[in-house]
């Protein structure tokens, strides 16, 4: 029964991993019409640092996020050691977690740099766009980034479900 309800919840799982795909893909679109809309409306060097950061807010909120992941894991893992738990395995993981909390401040660092790079995007947009396109602008970076959080939350449950699916199949006879 247990092995029927985590593979039902895959399933349901997978399929919102489709969904949020498909939005995905809407969202790759809009983001190219606004990068013709830009393009053709702002001077080159005013365009640069428009595609530069909407480049890099994709990598700084995907390395967030993966910094984030990690670090959890090896959290979960530290919560798990007892008094059988190995010395070497406890300063592995003490090493680990060091490590990571640093890596994921340095990404902070990074994706407050981002956020002042927005705002000086959005200076630049604003002098070119009306009302409602400059919105429309600011929604697509809005939704961009969910989707991102979306996307990668889902394929943490995903996989948290199929390890537990296979711990459960290794343990039955």
């Amino acid at each position: 029964e247990l092995m029927a309800s985590l593979q039902s919840r895959l399933q349901a799982l997978w399929e919102e991993q489709k969904l949020v795909l498909l939005e995905v893909r809407e969202c790759a679109k809009w983001g190219k019409e606004l990068e013709v809309m830009v393009r053709d409306l702002c001077k080159p060097n005013e365009f640069d640092p428009y595609m530069m950061f909407i480049g890099d807010l994709e990598k700084v909120v995907s390395l967030l996020l993966c910094l984030s992941s990690r670090l959890a894991r090896v959290q979960n893992a530290m919560s798990r050691m007892d008094g059988n738990t190995e010395a070497e395995e406890k300063q592995s993981l003490n090493e680990w977690h060091k490590l990571l909390s640093q890596q994921r401040e340095d990404a902070k660092d990074l994706k407050e740099n981002l956020d002042r790079r927005e705002r000086v995007v959005s200076g630049i947009l604003a002098k070119y766009l009306t009302e409602q396109q400059l919105q429309d602008y600011q929604h697509f970076v809005q939704v961009k980034t969910s989707l991102l959080i979306e996307q990668k939350d889902l394929e943490e449950q995903i996989k948290f479900f199929e390890e537990q699916l296979e711990n459960l199949d290794q343990s039955i006879p």
